[in-house]
């Protein structure tokens, strides 16, 4: 297992028929320039699943394709995407004519959408620092007319093994949004506002506070509405950006705590989405469910506060509800750090909203939802009470990690984390094995 930096919520079954599927559900929540579900987590794993074989060069020149990133400078990004539609970039090489040519179609596909739908000179596609693989899911959606249709048809031609399937939380051909609600109640709307915001980003209602006064964020919408894109008339201008830049590295923290994640219209409105139904179903077939490492309320809540999924979860039959913390912390988990336990009761309560239940349920029921917790310990990591947590009747497993290289927190180490899997799952004794890299702590 390579080194885990996963944003997805996971489920697994135990069965031991040869036919056992793997199940990777996850929601990437926006895009704006074509409609539809944003898919950079989605393609980010799917690239992941692609084997990994030296004597194949071919898999490896597919996972750069479909990893590679546009340049930062637009013009320079404009003509790279060219380059690789009209099949002159050295990104092509290693990868054989068929395959080649399949995926120029998509490409192809989407780069006519984009000159049909330009409006210079106002309204022209930016390509800025565009994922190549994010641009071909889009286009196969747009041709086929179906989410997962292209999450095959990705899978299909990389060579993700047919024992795994990736399903969306939310299967649509639709835009899907979210806001969070602060301690102080603050509201940001969208999901890059939330955990890497470039600009002010609440209703146009509260312009004033902001920016001028309300009639400047009613021009700002009248203005959007007469540009021919993927958004009602009337959407909330700060869903509509085509192009944001933000840096990973550059945060500033909230002024308070994300106490809740709930998903809204483009004019702002709450809704409840229901989940995929073939979501629901992997989860009453499963036995494990993996929370992974990954932004908690821009990746992890909104899969669990979709209709649906907190009933599901809370099936006895899943035996192992498994969290791996990460292995740092970030703006959504601010300002004041969350620690281990904090993570576990923003679970419960996504899971109980999901259920349409007002109040979070008690500590004492929180096992229904976590039965272990999967941590590292280091400066920068996440603080763990592993005795408060074991008195909720969950199981704690520290592992082996290292400092992350250029960056906070540690990392999680791929060996260590299969063997505390394994040992959580039975399928190691992990207290016994000398070559552990792991502590199952009492």
């Amino acid at each position: 297992m390579e080194e885990v930096q996963a944003n997805l919520f996971e489920v697994r079954s135990e069965s031991s028929s040869a036919d056992t599927r793997e199940h990777v559900v996850l929601i990437d929540i926006m895009h704006e320039v074509f409609g539809g579900p944003s898919v950079g987590d989605l393609r980010s794993r799917l690239v992941r699943l692609i084997p990994s074989n030296p004597s194949t060069p071919e898999k490896t020149a597919l996972k750069a394709l479909f990893n590679h990133r546009l340049s930062s400078s637009a013009e320079e990004a404009r003509l790279e995407w060219l380059g690789i539609v009209e099949s002159r970039s050295s990104l092509w090489s290693h990868i054989s004519s068929p395959k080649r040519e399949v995926i120029r179609s998509f490409l192809n596909y989407l780069n006519l959408e984009i000159v049909k739908r330009a409006r210079p000179p106002h309204n022209t596609f930016n390509f800025q620092s565009a994922s190549i693989g994010n641009m071909f899911l889009t286009g196969a959606r747009l041709f086929c007319g179906s989410f997962e249709a292209a999450v095959y048809l990705l899978g299909d031609i990389t060579g993700v093994p047919e024992a795994v399937r990736v399903l969306p939380a939310v299967n649509s051909n639709f835009t899907h949004h979210i806001s969070a609600g602060l301690a102080d109640g603050t509201v940001i709307v969208g999901q890059n506002a939330i955990s890497h915001p470039s600009a002010p980003t609440a209703f146009p209602a509260q312009v004033s506070t902001l920016n001028g006064s309300a009639a400047d964020g009613l021009l700002e919408a009248a203005e959007e509405d007469s540009m021919e894109d993927a958004n009602l008339p009337g959407s909330l201008p700060t869903l509509r950006q085509q192009n944001i830049t933000f840096s990973k590295d550059a945060e500033d923290e909230l002024p308070s705590r994300i106490e809740r994640i709930w998903y809204i219209n483009p004019y702002g409105q709450e809704i409840r989405p229901p989940a995929n139904p073939k979501v629901i179903e992997a989860l009453k077939n499963s036995q494990c469910v993996i929370y992974s490492i990954g932004s908690l309320y821009t990746s992890l809540i909104p899969c669990l506060v979709l209709r649906g999924v907190g009933g599901a979860l809370i099936n006895p039959g899943i035996r192992h509800k498994i969290l791996i913390l990460n292995g740092s912390l970030d703006r959504e988990t601010g300002p004041v750090s969350f620690t281990a336990t904090d993570f576990v009761a923003a679970i419960v309560r996504a899971c109980a909203e999901s259920q349409g239940l007002q109040d979070t349920p008690p500590p004492e029921k929180y096992k229904n939802y976590v039965t272990h917790l999967i941590h590292l310990e280091g400066e920068g990591t996440p603080k763990v009470d592993s005795r408060s947590l074991r008195e909720m009747g969950i199981e704690c497993v520290r592992v082996y990690g290292r400092r992350n290289e250029g960056g906070k927190g540690m990392r999680y180490d791929g060996m260590a984390l299969t063997q505390a899997l394994e040992a959580i799952l039975g399928k190691r004794d992990g207290r016994n094995d000398k070559s552990r890299r792991m502590t199952l702590e009492n």
